[in-house]
């Protein structure tokens, strides 16, 4: 059995954290996805939050002209997002909770317990030709839920699994992840997952079969100051299609 491509979307959040720092210009998000798109990346996403801590609107207007990769708009399930969403009308559109406060997102959404008020949402973004995707923990309830309000992919939280220490902790939040990507695509779902990977943890990620694509950001613009953003894609990347590609030859052995 052939395995399946492995797409890489780079988000570029944390370049815009950085020029926010001191404000002006510098460094550019809309050339660090430019790198991206030399370096391997699929696709570029884009976290427009509602404080506007780093993306802010006019990299949302630039990245919508300029870039030819699809973009992943990250927003809030907020009527501001949904008329940004609908004026720029990106590829695809995840949704993910949102909290003020907080240092990143925390976790996946609640589909189960917000179905209604995510469900307008959803199918707003549909009826306009963009691609919805639910941010959700692995849970099969979760799946379920995404599946019935009608969107087309799933991003599975992965940041459990990277915090957890190695062993059984460890073991236990992949195979959750596993379990959960299988889910998904029995449910018709297409799988996609992120949230603190890094060198060291995605190749098992990546070997999953039924995920189709990975979202990686703070990492790899850490990593960038040491050794470059072209250089960590482009080592992200070969990481990625080593691991699906043994993971291939061992399921066809």
């Amino acid at each position: 059995m052939m395995s399946r491509y492995l797409r890489l979307g780079v988000n570029i959040d944390h370049v815009a954290t950085i020029r926010n720092a001191r404000g002006g210009r510098h460094p550019d998000p809309v050339r660090a996805a430019r790198t991206a798109a030399g370096a391997g990346a699929d696709g570029i996403t884009a976290h427009l939050r509602e404080d506007r801590r780093h993306i802010s609107d006019g990299d949302i207007d630039r990245l919508s002209r300029e870039i030819d990769l699809p973009l992943n708009l990250e927003m809030a399930a907020t009527g501001e997002m949904l008329a940004i969403a609908l004026r720029h009308g990106p590829h695809a559109a995840c949704l993910v909770p949102e909290k003020r406060k907080e240092v990143t997102t925390e976790g996946g959404l609640d589909v189960v317990s917000g179905f209604d008020h995510l469900a307008p949402y959803v199918k707003s973004l549909g009826d306009a030709g963009i691609r919805v995707s639910l941010f959700v923990d692995p849970d099969e309830a979760q799946l379920g839920a995404a599946s019935e309000i009608g969107a087309a992919v799933v991003e599975l939280h992965t940041g459990v699994y990277c915090d957890a220490p190695a062993g059984a902790e460890r073991e236990a939040a992949f195979e959750r992840l596993a379990a959960a990507a299988a889910a998904a695509e029995r449910l018709g779902l297409e799988c996609h997952a992120g949230h603190g990977l890094t060198f060291e943890s995605v190749a098992a990620v990546a070997a999953i079969p039924t995920i189709v694509e990975l979202n990686i950001g703070h990492f790899l613009v850490g990593e960038a100051i040491f050794s470059g953003l072209d250089s960590a894609i482009k080592r992200m990347r070969a990481l990625m299609d080593r691991s699906r590609a043994e993971a291939g030859g061992a399921r066809s052995a």
